[in-house]
């Protein structure tokens, strides 16, 4: 390669972003029309579904956080937190409250912890894996009742998606177990939050706080959903998603998914609500394969969450990088435990395969013992060094 094109190369990384931000604003005029119903769209979706079910939740939050909660709660989980996901027990507070709020609260309650000194900078990146979920109210309501109207399907959706984000903080207890950080807190007691009871006194001031906070956050989530509605417009109307389409078919042919399916994951892995909705309309023979798709939705979340993620965690010195690599782990995993669930339980069995002979089951359940053994085997042999380490440190 000669030093021209290496330095076209080096320009256009470096100015990659800027490129990316005049055709982004190249496009909004170009495709105006569509953009703009897009945007309405991106707005009555926040409006209708996502402030009133996480606005008063942040509210909720805010509040708490002004108590000694989570001292409490750091003290009683402390003993199943730290084995299990090698944190301090208040991380059953962010894990809880991220559960029952859904994506972004988890992350926004990790960042308050480090901002706070209540954990450690390993702590919060271990904590931010499986505590930033989707809540029960959205995979329930919304792609259970709502989309594909049947609450059982809600209901596996969600006990598959808690599965893979337990399974994914089991996984992460071993995130910079060696650094010095994560030994020193072993040895020393938290700063747990000491704060007493709010008198009434100052219950207004209290609640004007909170809400004030919790109306910042949910503009900023307003923000990108509208945002990402109009991404996703101009891929679909620049037939950007029909190029991929075109391309991918071959590889979804294989493993027997339709091509119908590839601008919905696409648009899924952009912006979630987006992507599920789309994903549940598509015709298939098996619905199955809709159910397992959106599994792997809800377990990943999409750019659009992982950026409110980033924009929340920007505020500490908490690394993204650990919470990328988690959620698309999370995603396979969900869709992994799902598709088990459906094969394995005659309840909710959607003939999720073309070919039902005993010799197609068995492979399916060697690949899955197989799985299952590897990921205790990494686990264990994990464990197995630490512990050799530290019984050496004591000879």
């Amino acid at each position: 390669m000669n030093k021209k094109m290496r330095f076209y190369i080096f320009s256009l990384r470096k100015n990659l972003i800027s490129i990316l931000f005049i055709l982004f604003t190249l496009c909004l005029v170009i495709f105006s029309k569509q953009n703009i119903t897009a945007a309405k769209n991106g707005l009555l979706l926040w409006v209708n579904n996502v402030v009133p079910s996480l606005f008063p939740f942040f509210i909720a939050t805010e509040l708490l956080s002004q108590t000694n909660i989570v001292d409490y709660i750091g003290r009683i989980f402390n003993k199943i937190m730290q084995p299990l996901f090698n944190v301090s027990g208040i991380g059953a507070y962010a894990l809880v409250l991220g559960i029952i709020s859904g994506y972004p609260v988890g992350a926004k309650i990790v960042t308050e912890f480090r901002q706070k000194n209540l954990c450690t900078k390993e702590e919060a990146e271990r904590l931010i894996t499986f505590t930033n979920n989707s809540g029960p109210l959205f995979i329930l309501g919304t792609v259970g009742i709502g989309l594909f109207y049947d609450v059982s399907i809600g209901i596996l959706l969600l006990i598959t998606h808690l599965l893979s984000a337990l399974t994914v903080g089991i996984i992460f207890r071993f995130w910079k177990y060696k650094t010095s950080s994560n030994i020193k807190s072993k040895n020393t007691s938290f700063n747990y939050n000491t704060s007493t009871t709010p008198r009434i006194s100052d219950l207004g001031n209290l609640l004007a706080n909170s809400i004030t906070k919790a109306t910042s956050t949910i503009m900023l989530i307003g923000g990108f959903v509208v945002l990402f509605s109009i991404v996703i417009s101009i891929l679909n109307t620049s037939n950007f998603f029909a190029i991929i389409s075109n391309i991918l078919e071959p590889i979804f042919n294989l493993f027997g998914i339709s091509k119908d399916f590839i601008t919905p994951i696409f648009s899924g892995i952009i912006e979630l609500t987006t992507g599920v909705n789309l994903v549940s309309i598509v015709p298939s023979k098996y619905i199955s394969t809709n159910i397992i798709i959106c599994a792997f939705l809800l377990g990943f979340g999409g750019i659009s969450i992982l950026l409110q993620v980033f924009s929340i965690t920007s505020k500490s010195d908490i690394s993204i990088k650990p919470y990328i690599i988690g959620k698309i782990m999370q995603g396979f995993i969900a869709a992994f435990y799902t598709y088990i669930a459906l094969n394995n339980f005659e309840i909710l069995d959607l003939n999720l395969t073309m070919v039902n002979s005993k010799n197609t089951n068995f492979i399916n359940n060697a690949l899955i013992i197989i799985a299952i053994l590897a990921l205790l085997f990494f686990i264990i042999n994990k464990f197995r060094k630490q512990t050799s380490k530290s019984i050496r440190k004591f000879v």
